[in-house]
């Protein structure tokens, strides 16, 4: 029985791991240099379905396998990770002492609102700084990439207060409404059943 388990475990992983590294090739650009993927969806069905461990091997892997088409010498996947993991753990470990749609409703508001603030940080001393070193950008040049479509937006502080927090809240709004609405009918599916 265990070994039948551990073989659903690994191939429900396996599956979302794939579904999860193919949303991360299709970018939607939104503003400046931000993009939206629906990569972390997978992501977070696995967390609520099977574990907050199984989430983040579920973000791992992506972020490993997003490394082979790497255009960021790692950092963004770094990061994505990072974000990824400030989204989906506080939703899954609140989802999992309380499975209800409620619980996991308010589990990816604190995820998304957690998302934020991490988010923001990651850009102020990962993100905006290897942009800089590693195309020998100043501050002016990357903050100019959102003055072109926000030109109210002319400092670093604008650009992460006013371009990335709002970014964020749209990637955790955008993928919590999906998991609401898909994850009962997919949970069927996802969760890992004991045979005799």
């Amino acid at each position: 029985m265990k070994k039948n388990l551990s073989v659903q475990y690994l191939t429900r992983i396996a599956v979302l791991t794939a579904l999860a590294s193919i949303l991360f090739l299709i970018e939607i650009p939104v503003v400046a240099f931000y993009k939206l993927d629906l990569s972390n969806l997978p992501v977070l069905l696995g967390a609520f379905s099977m574990g907050p461990l199984a989430g983040i091997i579920i973000l791992a892997l992506k972020s490993l396998i997003g490394m082979l088409h790497s255009t960021s010498m790692y950092v963004g996947e770094l990061a994505d990770f990072i974000m990824g993991a400030a989204f989906v753990l506080p939703a899954a470990l609140l989802y999992r002492r309380n499975k209800t749609r409620k619980t996991a409703l308010v589990g990816m508001v604190v995820g998304t609102v957690t998302m934020i603030v991490v988010a923001v940080l990651v850009n102020w001393k990962m993100m905006i700084p290897f942009y800089m070193n590693a195309y020998g950008m100043p501050m002016e040049a990357v903050v100019g990439m959102a003055t072109k479509a926000l030109p109210f937006v002319d400092t670093e502080w604008k650009l992460l207060l006013c371009v990335t927090a709002p970014f964020n809240l749209l990637k955790g709004v955008v993928l919590s409404a999906l998991t609401y609405v898909l994850y009962k009918h997919l949970s069927p599916l996802l969760h890992v059943k004991a045979r005799g």
